[in-house]
């Protein structure tokens, strides 16, 4: 009986290997709450309040005093003491922890000692937040949510685009009435592309007018033109565009105070002007000068019209979204002010510390550090902004280029005509001519 017992013990846990390996590829969730879970918990309670007093989360406490006679007794040496914590809640695939803070601690400790958390327990990252004052949250998430996020639905809304994923396994969208201008950076192949033509796509359905300029000769919008109510292939050109769009803005700002209103949202439909949508690529073409009297002329132009449209046009339904390799103060201190009005932003794998710095740095330093972090292998990975002024690692869907351009064909005779535009392209080529 022995080798039989010990044959089927073994033919048991060959098994139990086998199923396991088969739910943990094919069920992750499943194989997280089964063994990853029970696992990790163990790990978080066993290793807190050695992880604690190795990174100065711990406090020591004061040893107690007592007169007998006229001796001064003290008790027992000092005693660090780790901050007490709950039991790890669990998610869908991570878990959550609640601290009480010391007296005096504040959460920038916890952020420093947010990579020996996640050496300590074995995951893949450890978020930390503060939800309340005295209180800070530990997310811990088990593998990297991005390296094959599902596909995720989101309400259709006008002026929204479902992006892609969050790090949280919720749906990544930019919502433009809700953060109606964005800033987007991001190095060659790091997905910034493939991010602006899946907005595209999402918005070609909709009853917007999607403006571009880009003055790379139309390399990448140009695909998009069938769609497009103008595009804009130079910097003589993207000012006429946008100096049109400031004479349109008035005509806006005339209709809301004739009608009594402070918003075009608050005009009855028929009266509403059709929401406009401007697709910038490589801010740094409408910045940069050649030296010329004629050149600096025109880049001051861009600034000052850009800037204008995004102090004003948001109530207005004049929406900019903003992208570029190098967002820099050297670009000129025009771009420093218009970034200060772009509040959503999204930053993508950089090629120097200086344009994470410039796109996430006012908002959050640790975004700066996480966006730094992102590989070259990780295409269409970002760190994002949401409504709340939080910040978020996620991915874009892939859209392939031949499924845009059919979907901006499919779409073309959605296109708005903007005749104020219209009439200043055709009063340009005039003068060419």
């Amino acid at each position: 009986m022995g080798p039989i017992l010990l044959a089927l013990g073994l033919a048991a846990l060959a098994w139990v290997l086998v199923a396991g390996d088969l739910v943990r590829r094919h069920r992750p969730v499943w194989h997280w709450y089964l063994v990853g879970y029970p696992v990790t918990t163990c790990r978080v309670l066993a290793t807190w309040r050695k992880v604690a007093m190795l990174n100065d989360l711990a406090v020591s406490r004061r040893p107690p005093r007592g007169l007998l006679g006229d001796l001064v007794v003290k008790g027992d040496p000092l005693r660090p003491v780790a901050p007490r914590i709950s039991f790890p809640h669990a998610t869908r695939m991570g878990l959550t922890v609640t601290v009480r803070l010391h007296a005096g601690q504040t959460p920038a400790t916890y952020m420093k000692a947010a990579d020996a958390l996640v050496h300590a327990w074995k995951v893949h990252a450890v978020r930390v937040t503060s939800p309340e004052r005295g209180i800070v949250l530990l997310t811990a998430t088990a593998t990297d949510p991005l390296q094959r996020p599902g596909l995720v639905t989101a309400p259709a809304e006008l002026l929204s685009a479902l992006i892609g994923a969050l790090e949280s396994g919720g749906a990544w969208v930019m919502n433009l009435r809700l953060v109606p201008h964005w800033l987007i950076a991001g190095a060659t192949r790091s997905g910034k592309s493939t991010l602006l033509a899946r907005l595209i796509t999402q918005l070609a359905g909709q009853p917007v007018a999607l403006v571009g300029i880009d003055c790379k000769g139309g390399m990448e919008l140009g695909l998009f033109a069938g769609r497009l109510s103008a595009l804009a292939t130079c910097r003589r050109e993207a000012v006429a565009v946008l100096s049109a769009l400031v004479v349109d803005m008035r005509d806006r700002m005339s209709a809301c105070r004739s009608a009594g209103v402070r918003s075009i949202w608050e005009l009855p439909e028929k009266l509403r002007p059709v929401p406009v949508v401007v697709i910038v690529d490589e801010i740094a073409e409408l910045y940069l000068s050649d030296g010329t009297r004629e050149s600096k002329a025109e880049a001051e132009q861009c600034s000052t019209l850009l800037l204008r449209l995004a102090q004003l046009g948001a109530a207005l339904g004049l929406h900019l979204v903003v992208a570029g390799q190098r967002v820099g103060s050297d670009l000129g201190p025009g771009v420093t002010a218009l970034r200060a009005q772009l509040a959503g932003r999204i930053c993508h794998r950089v090629n120097d510390p200086g344009t994470a710095e410039m796109t996430l740095g006012d908002l959050n330093k640790d975004a700066v550090a996480v966006a730094q972090s992102i590989t070259a292998e990780e295409r269409g990975v970002a760190v994002c902004t949401g409504p709340d002024g939080g910040w978020s690692r996620a991915r874009s869907h892939l859209t392939p280029t031949e499924e845009a351009v059919s979907t901006a064909r499919k779409y073309a005779a959605l296109a708005p005509e903007l005749p104020a535009i219209d009439r200043a392209l055709t009063a340009l080529e005039g003068d060419d001519k």
